[in-house]
């Protein structure tokens, strides 16, 4: 079944339409690539589906053990790199809420949660995934 669907509005400007919910992503080229910068660009959804995959399967973990992350906060800094244009790194900074009783052995699986999330996976190993966890 399709995933999603795009449309080009003009003004290097895309409606994108996900198929199942009807949930519309719009998508401006960044002020550095003739855009307005308005919206999120295409390279921006990429570092943060990154963001949000980690923190969604760390919330599926914590969910399976009991554990309440709720409330965890994520930054996302895409690193651009010149000839060709494309991605180099992210830097993804998770603060983690006060008072949420994980131990260190509890702070280890929840990692290793993050690094093995599927767009974790499917990024391509040059680009660097900087992370950092704040307990």
């Amino acid at each position: 079944m399709e995933t999603a669907s795009i449309i080009y509005n003009g003004e290097l400007r895309t409606t994108a339409t996900h198929v199942r919910s009807g949930t519309e992503i719009n998508t401006d080229a960044p002020v550095d690539n003739n855009g307005k910068g308005e919206r999120f660009s295409p390279t921006d959804l990429v570092a943060t589906a990154l963001g949000s995959c980690m923190l969604t399967i760390m919330g599926i973990k914590a969910r399976d053990k009991g554990w309440n992350i709720d409330g965890t906060k994520v930054s996302v800094e895409k690193i651009m790199g010149t000839e060709p244009r494309r991605i180099t790194g992210v830097n993804i900074v998770f603060d983690f809420p006060a008072g949420h009783g994980l131990e260190d052995k509890d702070r280890k699986i929840l990692e290793n949660a993050a690094y093995t999330c599927p767009v974790a996976e499917s990024v391509h190993p040059d680009i660097k995934q900087n992370v950092t966890f704040n307990w």
